[in-house]
């Protein structure tokens, strides 16, 4: 009998029939993270606080069918065909990164962060990483910033600010919120641009290409920057360039530290610990500090055009 593992997104009108279905036989013990976690013996059936249920075991997909079932009647939820959606994503995906163009050459990559949090500023580093320094960077375990934990981050990111020449914008809110620009694609193309057009003026560095994760088409990326007076075009653009590339994880993992050290330093100056993203825990914290330092504060420190200043406001 083979071994299976299915996986899919309970929805909400579900999630407590199942809990109340398990409960008699769950474990004292469950894994991080989880409701609750069940072995049978022929299957293992754990949920996640995420709302993502798992069936393990050669009985996984016996198990999981009730549910499935369950879920295309009450919700119209073909979760057979989603999972094969999602299986032919990754496939795509692992394909996708078997890509080793740039792995054994010199080239210049730039990131950026803070593009999806609230509050903070957004960050973008462009980087020269020569190809002799790549032994360096895996045992330093470079990798995308995403993949990283804050306190690896603020381990290895000193090295490579000493280390790998390198230039860094930081878009604050308040000037954010003065351009007025409401698409976001466009402020990163700008940005990135600013920081290539910085990097490679500081140096006439040996690259052999410039390499930039597509965030939008080619096309529409140099329709963003048409304004600027002076731009750098000989760019490659892929996707999953923080996985492939060694100079944009680099600018991934400097504008990370860049940004957690602004987090910190607001959190510090606000005395209130502020959350990173966009979710529900922004909103409460952004009530706070308007109830205690008023509603122009959030000019200062937050992106004003983001869903949450509504949201906020409704709680006040």
């Amino acid at each position: 009998m083979k071994q299976q593992t299915i996986v899919f997104k309970v929805s909400d009108n579900l999630k407590q029939d199942i809990i109340d279905f398990y409960q008699d036989r769950a474990l004292d013990k469950k894994p991080p993270y989880s409701v609750f976690q069940v072995k049978d013996y022929d299957c293992v059936i754990t949920l996640y606080e995420s709302g993502k249920i798992m069936f393990q075991g050669i009985g996984a997909d016996i198990e999981a069918s009730y549910w499935t079932e369950q879920e295309r009647i009450k919700n119209n939820r073909h979760i057979d065909d989603e999972i094969n959606k999602d299986k032919e994503k990754k496939e795509r995906h692992d394909e996708e990164l078997k890509d080793d163009r740039f792995k054994n050459i010199s080239t210049i990559g730039s990131d950026e962060v803070g593009t999806g949090d609230y509050f903070g500023p957004i960050i973008v580093t462009a980087s020269f990483v020569d190809i002799k320094k790549k032994m360096m960077l895996y045992d330093l375990g470079v990798r995308d910033s995403k993949k990283l934990t804050d306190d690896k981050i603020c381990a290895i990111a000193p090295k490579l600010i000493k280390e790998i020449p390198h230039v860094t914008y930081i878009l604050d809110p308040k000037t954010y919120n003065e351009r007025g620009i409401t698409n976001m694609n466009t402020i990163k193309a700008i940005l990135h641009n600013k920081v290539l057009v910085g990097l490679t003026k500081k140096d006439n560095y040996p690259y052999d290409k410039i390499v930039m994760d597509q965030f939008v088409y080619p096309k529409k990326y140099f329709e963003h920057i048409n304004a600027a007076k002076e731009k750098v075009t000989n760019i490659t653009f892929t996707t999953h360039a923080e996985d492939k590339c060694l100079s944009v994880a680099v600018s991934s993992i400097i504008s990370r530290y860049i940004f957690i050290s602004e987090m910190n330093k607001l959190s510090s100056s606000l005395g209130i610990n502020i959350p990173k993203g966009a979710g529900t825990e922004v909103d409460k914290v952004g009530a706070e500090i308007v109830k205690k330092y008023g509603i122009k504060k959030l000019d200062e420190i937050a992106k004003l055009n983001f869903k949450n200043t509504t949201k906020i406001k409704e709680l006040l």
